[in-house]
């Protein structure tokens, strides 16, 4: 390998990484932003009951809302797994160069590197499945308790709502299956 194409993909393997950096840092805003909302819609939930008497308040809206947010975390997570992973993969072949990954450590390559990073980033799926579940409970039954009898009313959003949560937590719990895997190699430490 020459010496100018070394350093091309050293300082392509730094972008990479600081790419990677960049979308494990924007599923953690994402999660921030999930709270956001969640919060601001039982506050509207809250906040509009004591005008309720003033007009018709929109609990149907406000009800879908949750589900929304959390479907919303769930696309999120699965763009943010599916490059990263891309990334990974990159940064993979970028470590095999010159049969590199047979003698030095290759975190992408390696499957004993590769998978325990795996394993240690499920932790950010549990995480949000736990916030999408807790924030539809709460959501949700603080709709059924602040209007029974909108709720009664109008069944079908309640029910909608419950099976968009039930398919965010789903797919938030699947989102690993998208993830980054390392091929088999041969590595020699």
């Amino acid at each position: 390998m020459s010496k100018s194409f070394a350093v091309d993909a050293n300082y392509r393997f730094i972008a990479a990484y600081n790419e990677v950096n960049a979308r494990i840092t924007q599923r953690q805003q994402a999660l921030a932003l999930y709270v956001t909302l969640v919060v601001s819609l039982l506050a509207a939930l809250v906040a509009l009951k004591s005008s309720e008497t003033r007009g018709e308040v929109p609990v149907e809206w406000l009800m879908l809302g949750f589900p929304v947010a959390s479907l919303s975390l769930a696309f999120l997570n699965y763009k943010a797994e599916r490059a990263i992973t891309n990334l990974r993969r990159f940064l993979s072949a970028l470590e095999q160069l010159d049969d590199a990954h047979l003698v030095l450590p290759s975190y992408n390559t390696h499957q004993k590197w590769a998978i325990g990073a795996n394993k240690a980033r499920r932790f950010h799926d549990y995480a949000s499945a736990v916030l999408v579940a807790g924030g539809n409970l709460i959501g949700l039954g603080a709709v059924v308790k602040i209007y029974p009898q909108r709720v009664a009313d109008s069944s079908f959003a309640l029910w909608l709502s419950i099976a968009i949560a039930t398919a965010s937590v789903l797919a938030i719990l699947l989102s690993p299956q998208w993830g980054f895997t390392p091929e088999e190699t041969s590595p020699s430490n």
